[in-house]
């Protein structure tokens, strides 16, 4: 560990504890920080004599306090505006596409301490995924303002608290990418349209966003559509149902209105003519790129962002050649566009209950784990969240507490 990294972590956990100022928590932390820092002292001391700094000993998550926006691509890489290579490494926090339309666990804990604890744990970007209806709406739930705690959104419309989480994760270094999660707030469509909602609705909503968010530069993206699945095709040609003919009028649009933004296409579940795979899960089938790539009018701003998740009764799972016949399927399905540098792969979503090297999913995401590393794919956890059905999340149902072994096997991402 660089004497520099092991600065930035303990700053990191100060900033972290700062959060719970006047408790006993903060008192004990308090207590020992002098020798914390005296030991900080005596280690960077001894080790600017002994082991000089070498540029490359930075690690991914302090580089990740020096990314500068906006984003572009250089084939398949993501790079800041210095021109420096970046990989987001980063969670899904969800609660405001649904019908609480607001980030949720903050009936327990303020948005500004779970900000921090994010950050704290090495990642520098969060997926924040929003629902159309919940922004046309004025009305939040599920936060408790009985326990002291996110008091600035009282009387706020969920768009107002989307623009708050927003700037407070500017002021802590961490960066922000939209996700258009649903349309309504009850369930993910096919389509990027359905009975209540146009495509124009659609549309409108990211240019507005956009809009609203241009000179906010810590708000690097928008990630078009979740999971384009069922009716949704790629490379049919039919404009009702060709998610990648939507994904450039949507894509363009955008960028006429905010030029700096990075676009992020997922893929479709089936209908792509002329697959090689069959048995996609939904948003993760990539293989329409080959022959009919999404075409943006403003270059160096496309990224491709599969989904993956495990499952028993898969049939790449049950194959006799698992788990050797994942990263085959992984390059088919997407890393294809990476590995001949088409554009980046970030990974919009992954996760699950299991991490062990037992069980089949816990096989399957340290597999999947190493694969991203390997790699160099940016990715954004399935997620912060505890209370995702199927997954469960970063923190344990307390809402507080870590599950250390899902952070641990992140870690090898964030050194």
């Amino acid at each position: 560990m660089s004497h520099t990294r092991f600065i930035v972590q303990v700053l990191q956990k100060i900033s972290f504890f700062r959060a719970y100022k006047g408790t006993r928590l903060w008192r004990q932390f308090t207590k020992h920080l002098a020798i914390g820092l005296a030991l900080v002292l005596l280690y960077t001391g001894f080790s600017s004599c002994s082991m000089p700094f070498k540029q490359n000993d930075i690690s991914i998550s302090e580089a990740a306090t020096t990314i500068v926006p906006p984003l572009s691509t250089q084939g398949s890489q993501i790079v800041d505006a210095n021109g420096s290579v970046v990989l987001l490494r980063g969670v899904n926090w969800f609660g405001m596409e649904l019908n609480t339309h607001a980030p949720n666990g903050l009936w327990v804990r303020d948005y500004k301490d779970m900000l921090a604890q994010i950050k704290s744990l090495g990642y520098n970007v969060i997926r924040f995924p929003y629902s159309i209806q919940a922004l046309r709406s004025s009305d939040i739930s599920s936060v408790d303002f009985s326990i002291g705690a996110n008091k600035d959104f009282q009387d706020k419309t969920p768009l107002e608290i989307m623009d708050l989480v927003i700037k407070e994760a500017q002021r802590q270094g961490l960066l922000i990418l939209l996700d258009n999660h649903r349309l309504n707030d009850q369930e993910i469509s096919e389509l990027w349209y359905d009975d209540q909602f146009t495509e124009s609705d659609w549309i409108n909503t990211w240019t507005m966003l956009a809009k609203r968010y241009k000179n906010q530069a810590n708000v690097i993206g928008a990630d078009l559509k979740n999971e384009p699945h069922g009716r949704a095709s790629w490379g049919t040609g039919n404009s009702a149902t060709d998610w990648r003919l939507a994904a450039e009028r949507a894509g363009n649009r955008i960028l006429n209105v905010n030029p700096n933004w990075l676009i992020l296409v997922e893929g479709v579940e089936k209908n792509v003519p002329g697959q090689k795979l069959s048995g996609y899960l939904w948003g993760s089938n990539l293989e329409g790129v080959r022959k009919y790539p999404v075409r943006l009018k403003v270059s160096g701003k496309l990224v491709y962002s599969p989904h993956e998740y495990g499952g028993s009764d898969l049939s790449w799972f049950l194959d006799s050649t698992f788990p050797k016949n994942l990263s085959q399927r992984w390059e088919t399905a997407f890393n294809y566009i990476a590995s001949q540098g088409i554009a980046p792969i970030w990974i919009g979503e992954f996760g699950g209950y299991d991490v062990d090297s037992t069980s089949k999913e816990g096989i399957w995401q340290q597999e999947f784990v190493n694969y991203i590393n390997k790699k160099q794919l940016s990715f954004t956890y399935w997620c912060w969240n505890p209370n995702s059905q199927g997954t469960g999340g970063i923190l344990q149902d307390d809402w507080e507490s870590i599950n250390t072994d899902k952070q641990k096997l992140l870690s090898k991402l964030l050194r």
